[in-house]
Protein backbone atom coordinates (compact mmCIF):
# COMPACT_ATOMS: atom_id res chain seq x y z
CA UNK A 1 0.00 0.00 0.00
CA UNK A 2 0.93 4.06 -0.38
CA UNK A 3 1.42 3.78 3.80
CA UNK A 4 3.42 0.60 3.56
CA UNK A 5 6.05 2.48 0.73
CA UNK A 6 6.22 5.32 2.83
CA UNK A 7 7.22 3.50 5.93
CA UNK A 8 9.57 2.09 4.17
CA UNK A 9 10.71 5.04 3.05
CA UNK A 10 10.98 6.50 6.60
CA UNK A 11 12.52 3.66 7.66
CA UNK A 12 15.46 5.25 5.37
CA UNK A 13 15.74 8.22 7.59
CA UNK A 14 13.93 10.75 5.19
CA UNK A 15 12.56 13.73 6.67
CA UNK A 16 10.74 14.27 3.89
CA UNK A 17 8.43 12.50 1.54
CA UNK A 18 7.33 14.12 -2.15
CA UNK A 19 4.78 12.58 -3.57
CA UNK A 20 3.21 12.58 -6.82
CA UNK A 21 -0.60 10.28 -6.83
CA UNK A 22 -2.93 9.93 -9.30
CA UNK A 23 -5.89 10.08 -6.37
CA UNK A 24 -7.20 13.46 -4.84
CA UNK A 25 -6.18 13.63 -1.72
CA UNK A 26 -3.74 11.10 -1.76
CA UNK A 27 -0.76 13.07 0.08
CA UNK A 28 -2.99 14.53 2.93
CA UNK A 29 -4.04 10.80 3.86
CA UNK A 30 -0.11 10.05 4.12
CA UNK A 31 0.44 13.25 6.25
CA UNK A 32 -1.80 11.13 8.50
CA UNK A 33 0.09 8.51 8.71
CA UNK A 34 3.83 9.13 8.77
CA UNK A 35 6.01 11.37 10.83
CA UNK A 36 8.25 12.80 8.02
CA UNK A 37 6.99 15.84 6.12
CA UNK A 38 4.98 15.14 2.98
CA UNK A 39 4.86 17.74 0.15
CA UNK A 40 2.51 17.69 -2.48
CA UNK A 41 3.53 17.50 -6.15
CA UNK A 42 -0.01 16.65 -7.52
CA UNK A 43 -2.98 14.48 -6.52
CA UNK A 44 -5.48 13.37 -9.34
CA UNK A 45 -7.37 16.59 -10.52
CA UNK A 46 -7.03 18.04 -6.92
CA UNK A 47 -4.10 20.38 -6.19
CA UNK A 48 -0.83 20.67 -7.33
CA UNK A 49 0.36 23.08 -4.65
CA UNK A 50 4.49 22.52 -5.53
CA UNK A 51 3.47 23.88 -9.61
CA UNK A 52 1.86 26.90 -7.70
CA UNK A 53 5.37 27.60 -5.82
CA UNK A 54 7.29 27.41 -8.79
CA UNK A 55 4.77 30.16 -10.87
CA UNK A 56 4.80 32.41 -7.76
CA UNK A 57 8.76 32.14 -7.95
CA UNK A 58 8.67 32.95 -11.44
CA UNK A 59 6.33 35.96 -11.08
CA UNK A 60 8.48 37.05 -8.37
CA UNK A 61 11.56 36.84 -10.23
CA UNK A 62 10.12 38.53 -12.78
CA UNK A 63 10.15 41.87 -10.24
CA UNK A 64 6.46 41.72 -9.80
CA UNK A 65 4.29 41.99 -6.71
CA UNK A 66 1.22 39.90 -6.05
CA UNK A 67 -1.33 42.75 -4.78
CA UNK A 68 -2.91 44.18 -7.49
CA UNK A 69 -1.82 41.57 -9.85
CA UNK A 70 -3.90 40.81 -12.46
CA UNK A 71 -3.44 37.26 -13.81
CA UNK A 72 -5.77 35.52 -16.27
CA UNK A 73 -5.57 31.62 -16.35
CA UNK A 74 -6.54 30.33 -19.74
CA UNK A 75 -8.13 27.20 -20.11
CA UNK A 76 -9.63 23.84 -19.44
CA UNK A 77 -9.80 24.86 -15.51
CA UNK A 78 -12.15 22.60 -14.63
CA UNK A 79 -9.33 19.40 -15.19
CA UNK A 80 -6.73 21.37 -14.17
CA UNK A 81 -5.01 20.88 -10.66
CA UNK A 82 -2.23 23.51 -11.14
CA UNK A 83 -5.30 26.35 -11.90
CA UNK A 84 -6.66 25.10 -8.55
CA UNK A 85 -3.17 25.43 -7.01
CA UNK A 86 -2.59 28.99 -8.09
CA UNK A 87 -6.58 30.48 -7.78
CA UNK A 88 -5.69 29.58 -4.21
CA UNK A 89 -1.93 30.76 -3.68
CA UNK A 90 -2.91 34.18 -6.04
CA UNK A 91 -6.36 35.12 -4.71
CA UNK A 92 -4.50 34.92 -0.81
CA UNK A 93 -1.45 37.02 -1.97
CA UNK A 94 -4.17 39.85 -3.11
CA UNK A 95 -3.97 39.09 -6.97
CA UNK A 96 -6.66 39.75 -8.84
CA UNK A 97 -7.33 36.55 -10.88
CA UNK A 98 -9.32 35.65 -14.20
CA UNK A 99 -10.37 32.30 -15.39
CA UNK A 100 -10.83 32.37 -19.45
CA UNK A 101 -12.02 29.35 -21.24
CA UNK A 102 -15.21 27.80 -22.50
CA UNK A 103 -18.19 27.28 -20.02
CA UNK A 104 -17.57 23.77 -20.46
CA UNK A 105 -14.62 23.72 -19.17
CA UNK A 106 -14.99 25.99 -16.05
CA UNK A 107 -16.01 24.43 -12.88
CA UNK A 108 -19.95 25.52 -11.44
CA UNK A 109 -19.22 27.90 -8.73
CA UNK A 110 -15.72 28.75 -9.36
CA UNK A 111 -16.40 32.41 -8.82
CA UNK A 112 -17.06 31.64 -5.22
CA UNK A 113 -13.11 31.30 -4.52
CA UNK A 114 -12.74 34.79 -5.67
CA UNK A 115 -11.90 35.27 -9.36
CA UNK A 116 -13.43 36.70 -12.82
CA UNK A 117 -14.87 34.25 -15.24
CA UNK A 118 -14.56 35.27 -18.85
CA UNK A 119 -15.46 33.11 -21.86
CA UNK A 120 -14.23 35.95 -24.29
CA UNK A 121 -10.39 35.11 -24.56
CA UNK A 122 -9.83 39.04 -25.63
CA UNK A 123 -11.56 40.99 -23.21
CA UNK A 124 -9.82 38.59 -20.42
CA UNK A 125 -6.32 39.00 -21.16
CA UNK A 126 -7.30 42.82 -21.57
CA UNK A 127 -4.29 44.29 -19.24
CA UNK A 128 -3.22 41.37 -17.45
CA UNK A 129 0.44 41.21 -16.11
CA UNK A 130 0.31 37.51 -16.65
CA UNK A 131 -1.20 34.83 -18.74
CA UNK A 132 -0.90 31.71 -17.72
CA UNK A 133 -1.59 28.69 -20.48
CA UNK A 134 -3.08 25.34 -19.67
CA UNK A 135 -3.20 22.24 -21.42
CA UNK A 136 -6.26 20.95 -22.92
CA UNK A 137 -6.27 17.80 -21.39
CA UNK A 138 -8.58 15.59 -23.48
CA UNK A 139 -7.59 12.46 -21.54
CA UNK A 140 -9.32 13.76 -18.22
CA UNK A 141 -12.27 14.79 -20.20
CA UNK A 142 -15.01 12.03 -20.43
CA UNK A 143 -16.79 13.17 -23.36
CA UNK A 144 -16.36 16.09 -25.95
CA UNK A 145 -16.00 19.81 -24.46
CA UNK A 146 -15.37 21.87 -27.33
CA UNK A 147 -16.38 21.01 -31.30
CA UNK A 148 -12.89 20.93 -32.54
CA UNK A 149 -9.35 21.52 -31.54
CA UNK A 150 -9.10 23.75 -34.72
CA UNK A 151 -12.26 25.93 -33.07
CA UNK A 152 -10.43 25.68 -29.60
CA UNK A 153 -7.49 27.18 -30.49
CA UNK A 154 -9.12 29.97 -33.23
CA UNK A 155 -11.57 31.11 -30.00
CA UNK A 156 -8.81 30.06 -27.25
CA UNK A 157 -5.27 30.26 -28.53
CA UNK A 158 -2.74 32.31 -27.36
CA UNK A 159 -1.24 34.60 -30.38
CA UNK A 160 1.01 37.42 -30.65
CA UNK A 161 -2.12 39.10 -31.02
CA UNK A 162 -3.76 38.35 -28.14
CA UNK A 163 -0.38 39.16 -26.25
CA UNK A 164 -0.31 42.80 -27.28
CA UNK A 165 -3.97 42.98 -25.20
CA UNK A 166 -2.32 42.23 -21.79
CA UNK A 167 -0.24 45.06 -19.84
CA UNK A 168 2.92 46.23 -21.29
CA UNK A 169 5.81 43.70 -19.96
CA UNK A 170 3.40 40.72 -19.07
CA UNK A 171 4.48 37.35 -19.19
CA UNK A 172 3.30 34.37 -20.64
CA UNK A 173 3.38 31.10 -18.32
CA UNK A 174 2.78 27.24 -18.90
CA UNK A 175 3.01 24.45 -16.88
CA UNK A 176 3.82 22.35 -19.67
CA UNK A 177 3.45 19.98 -21.86
CA UNK A 178 2.27 22.19 -24.47
CA UNK A 179 0.31 21.75 -27.37
CA UNK A 180 1.87 23.96 -29.96
CA UNK A 181 -0.45 25.35 -32.63
CA UNK A 182 -3.86 24.50 -30.03
CA UNK A 183 -3.19 26.59 -26.90
CA UNK A 184 -0.17 28.75 -27.56
CA UNK A 185 1.28 29.89 -31.00
CA UNK A 186 4.98 28.74 -31.27
CA UNK A 187 6.43 31.99 -31.87
CA UNK A 188 5.05 32.70 -28.15
CA UNK A 189 6.02 30.26 -26.60
CA UNK A 190 9.50 30.93 -27.61
CA UNK A 191 9.10 34.37 -27.21
CA UNK A 192 10.82 36.20 -24.62
CA UNK A 193 7.90 37.16 -22.38
CA UNK A 194 7.21 33.33 -22.24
Amino acid sequence: TLLDTARNIEAMQADIIVLRHSSAGAAETLARGVKSSVINAGDGWHEHPTQALLDLYTIRGRGMGFGGLRVAIVGDVSHSRVARSNIYALTKLGAEVRLVGPPTMMPCGVEKLGVKVYSDMDEGLRGVNVIMMLRLQLERQGRALFPTIREYARLYGLTAERVKLADTGAIVMHPGPINRGVEIAPDVADSLSS
